[in-house]
């Protein structure tokens, strides 16, 4: 752990037991070793905390970095359509509004086909409105 030779953990242990006593030894030895154990975790959880920070910071960054990018393609899209681009935009879209309007004409002639077939109605409303305006 500290790099500590064989001889120098026996100076040590001889020490402790001269110091501590045999009874107290063992007991002494847990309570260090729970000490470095909490030491190890607390380290170990200090260091997984700031690896989540720097990992946090680093998408922090990203983030900006592909907003910006973000931000100038759309400034530059505003900037390449022009007026003129524009103005070729409304007229390619009043020849499909033309079309859509030709197509709901049709559409009306239709159902008034399917409601007349033979066109009845239409003539005799047309000799009815002459006869009224003949009285």
């Amino acid at each position: 752990m500290f790099g500590m030779s064989f001889a120098e953990i026996m100076i040590i242990a001889v020490i402790a037991i001269l110091f501590l006593g045999p009874d107290k030894l063992p007991s002494t030895m847990v309570q260090i070793a729970k000490f470095f154990k909490s030491f190890k975790s607390s380290v170990n959880d200090a260091k997984t905390s700031f690896e989540q920070e720097i990992k946090l910071q680093e998408l922090k960054e990203e983030t900006v970095e592909y907003k910006k990018k973000l931000d100038d393609a759309a400034t530059s899209v505003r900037k390449t359509v022009s007026f003129d681009e524009l103005e070729e935009i409304k007229k390619s879209t009043t020849g499909v509004t033309d079309t859509f309007n030709d197509i709901k004409n049709s559409m009306d002639k239709v159902n008034d086909m399917k409601n007349d077939p033979l066109g009845v109605k239409k003539t005799f409303d047309s000799t009815s409105t002459k006869e009224k305006g003949e009285d």
